[in-house]
C-alpha cells in the first residue's frame, strides 16, 4: 500500500517471532522479566523489548532477528553508522525493486467467483 511513497513506510518488526521464555540458571523461568501478574513484562522485560525492536529497525529488510535472547546486555544495542545513518525500509534496504511502479490490475479473482463459491458452500453446507 505505501510501496510508492518516499515519505513513508511501514515495515513489519519481527523481533517477538520466535521469541522464548527466558529462564534462570537452574531452567525455570526468570520472573525478573516480568510484572506481579507474570504475564505483563518488568521495567527490565520492557528494557529487552525496546533494545530489541531497536535493533529490528535497523536492520535490513529480509534480515532481520525474529528473536529476543534476554541476556540485558546492552552491549548487544546497534547503532547507525556513517553508512546507514536511518531506519530500514524496503526501500533503502534493496528488498524491492524500488523504481517497480505499481499498476493498478485489479482483482485476482473475478466478483462472480466469489458469489459462485459463497452460495455453492452455503448449498454444500445445508445439504
Amino acid at each position: 500500500r505505501y510501496e510508492k511513497r518516499e515519505d513513508f513506510a511501514v515495515v513489519m518488526q519481527p523481533f517477538f517471532r520466535n521469541t522464548l521464555l527466558p529462564l534462570d540458571s537452574i531452567g525455570k523461568p526468570d520472573l525478573s522479566f516480568f510484572a506481579s501478574d507474570c504475564f505483563h513484562f518488568s521495567a527490565r522485560g520492557h528494557a529487552e523489548m525496546a533494545m530489541a525492536l531497536w535493533n529490528n529497525m535497523l536492520e535490513p529488510v529480509g534480515e532481520k532477528q525474529t528473536y529476543n535472547n534476554f541476556t540485558h546486555d546492552r552491549s548487544k544495542l546497534k547503532c547507525p553508522n556513517p553508512e546507514k545513518p536511518f531506519f530500514s525500509t524496503m526501500r533503502n534496504s534493496g528488498f524491492r525493486n524500488s523504481d517497480l511502479i505499481l499498476e493498478n490490475t485489479g482483482p485476482s479473482v473475478p466478483y462472480w467467483a466469489v458469489i459462485v463459491a459463497i452460495v455453492a458452500g452455503v448449498l454444500a453446507g445445508s445439504l
